[in-house]
């Protein structure tokens, strides 16, 4: 199968890789020009064959909707576009109806893995017509994990992005529960060795997870977090899922505290902040702030 896929950057240039080892043609473009196979958005329409399929791994918001908006003028009936970013889902639905007088077809995922999926496979969580998703199955199935899991078309337009928001929901409930038990643990004498602590945790425990595994890969390179300043972004979807919550009436008290606690990280050098923006490093590449170096500003 041929793809364009539009965004180069921590995702999409390991999303291209996978599915070229997977024996699909990828036709990448970037504004980076040393990434890019194409040098703009018609060379890449015009490179591929009908029906074309076309993947958009923008930011959220203003770019991907102007991404979706441009391609609507380079593309027709009975092709497809993916938002495979990180959208709000109430977009997916303006950008299919947006689509949908041109014939062209509309297909929002979400897409976990971060900078690991390239070796390990990216769980996908598809949303949109069954007619949509049978077109893109291939490269769906050259992402997907190997085995059984990690892949699901999950409904119709905007499931997809549902899903994958109440997915980074729990994720930061999940990140916060461990990041407070590590602050815990270091805060009482008896407990000599954290690290060795949650590195026991990783077999035989109902706690264990990816995300232990990464905090224990953190405190190897430095036990104290010592470089890392405790503060943590919200990218969006914990805010959304704590929205969606209010508007179904379903009460999300943990993730809505983990929510909290990174907008207090933003006004104390947080302990438990520092174990959440070493995992959010570990498993996404997410920048992390450091202490200023002697004359110089922090980064």
């Amino acid at each position: 199968m041929e793809l364009g896929l539009i965004g180069l950057g921590k995702m999409g240039g390991n999303m291209r890789e996978r599915i070229r080892r997977a024996g699909h043609t990828v036709v990448g473009y970037d504004r980076n020009p040393d990434v890019s196979d194409v040098d703009s958005l018609e060379a890449l329409v015009e490179a591929l064959p009908s029906p074309k399929v076309v993947w958009v791994m923008v930011p959220a918001g203003d770019p991907t909707r102007e991404t979706v908006k441009a391609l609507k003028e380079l593309l027709g009936q009975g092709d497809v576009i993916v938002d495979g970013g990180n959208s709000r889902w109430t977009d997916d639905k303006l950008n299919a109806e947006l689509l949908s007088d041109k014939g062209i077809g509309f297909v929002d995922c979400g897409v976990s893995g971060g900078v690991w999926g390239l070796e390990n496979g990216y769980a996908l969580m598809a949303g949109g017509d069954p007619e949509n998703i049978k077109v893109v199955q291939p490269i769906f199935d050259a992402l997907k994990p190997e085995g059984e899991f990690g892949w699901v078309h999950a409904g119709k337009v905007g499931a997809g992005h549902f899903s994958k928001m109440v997915h980074n929901g729990i994720e930061y409930a999940i990140m916060q529960s461990y990041a407070e038990g590590w602050e815990l643990l270091r805060a009482v004498d008896e407990v000599d060795n954290v690290t060795e602590v949650f590195r026991s945790w990783r077999e035989g425990t109902v706690i264990r997870s990816w995300l232990l595994d990464l905090l224990v890969a953190a405190l190897d390179d430095d036990d104290a977090l010592s470089q890392i300043a405790g503060y943590a972004e919200d990218s969006g979807e914990g805010r959304w899922t704590v929205e969606a919550g209010i508007d179904n009436a379903v009460a999300t008290p943990a993730i809505t505290a983990a929510l909290y606690a990174r907008f207090v990280s933003r006004q104390d050098d947080s302990p438990a902040m520092k174990a959440v923006a070493a995992m959010r490093n570990q498993f996404g590449g997410h920048a992390t702030r450091t202490s200023a170096p002697p004359g110089g500003d922090q980064g």
